[in-house]
């Protein structure tokens, strides 16, 4: 395992303009009776902290519910809040909700700002690339999708996360909800369906009484990352892609010239 470093100073004194804005399923409980419902928000923000967002159409290319069984829809109505809202499965055992969102867009005005993104999000050769590229340093876009899973424990919360085929995402290598669990979160982080070596994982431990601690991890050479984590914690886990736009879009002032995909995991280790 490649020891961490602790982040959150960096990140409490990065400008808000210039640090990027997570998005993750948060439910309002991880843990429920076979039977019962299955509730979660979705969130945009920092700091594992921020504003509530509907479900809409438009923006969701993708919504299931993974068990031991299978995959199915999850269909809501536009306006949706919270977004996920429907009946537990009958039989116990780990859920897996999957969200993926369409393409969204962000404008870069200043050079700075995509400077301060690509070091926070440890995308080091993107400046230089940027530059060798002739690109414009300013008033370009980025087209960004989010790729996000949340563990649920329905019952006693037994069984396996696995591949859900998202662009980007984080497989569960083991299962926080196993009454044999170790304190010790392994993940995968996968690219197409490929591991991705040497990928930073950022990781937002929020505590009972509502602090949040920030540290950096880094994936091996198998794409796979271990993560000490505490009972009665709830945690999100991020990992970002940026690589350049295959097209440039039909703004011509505007210019696609980067892509981002943000893959998200949510859980909480029971007491």
């Amino acid at each position: 395992m490649i020891l961490p470093r602790l982040f959150l100073f960096a990140l409490l004194v990065l400008p808000v303009s210039a640090a990027a804005h997570e998005f993750w399923i948060e439910p309002e409980r991880y843990q429920v009776d076979a039977g019962e419902r299955l509730q979660a928000k979705f969130k945009n923000g920092q700091l594992f902290r921020g504003s509530t967002l509907s479900f809409f159409d438009r923006s969701s290319a993708r919504f299931d519910m993974i068990t031991q069984d299978g995959v199915s829809p999850i269909t809501p109505r536009a306006g949706d809040s919270p977004a996920l809202d429907i009946p537990a499965p009958e039989k116990d055992g780990l859920t897996v909700v999957v969200h993926e969102t369409t393409p969204a867009f962000v404008t870069y005005r200043e050079w700075e700002k995509f400077l301060a993104f690509a070091e926070h999000k440890d995308f080091a050769s993107a400046e230089a690339d940027h530059i060798a590229a002739g690109w414009p340093q300013e008033m370009f876009r980025e087209r960004y999708t989010r790729h996000a899973k949340a563990l649920f424990a329905v019952g006693d919360g037994m069984g396996t996360d696995r591949a859900a085929g998202l662009k980007t995402e984080f497989v569960a290598l083991t299962n926080p909800y196993d009454r044999d669990f170790d304190n010790v979160m392994r993940v995968s982080v996968l690219l197409d369906g490929t591991p991705r070596p040497d990928a930073q994982v950022e990781v937002f431990d929020r505590a009972p009484d509502d602090t949040v601690t920030v540290t950096l991890y880094r994936t091996d050479a198998s794409g796979e990352a271990q993560i000490p984590v505490t009972p009665g914690h709830e945690y999100l886990f991020d990992a970002v892609v940026l690589q350049k736009s295959p097209d440039t879009g039909d703004k011509p002032d505007l210019p696609i010239l980067w892509e981002t995909f943000w893959a998200a995991l949510t859980f909480e280790v029971p007491q």
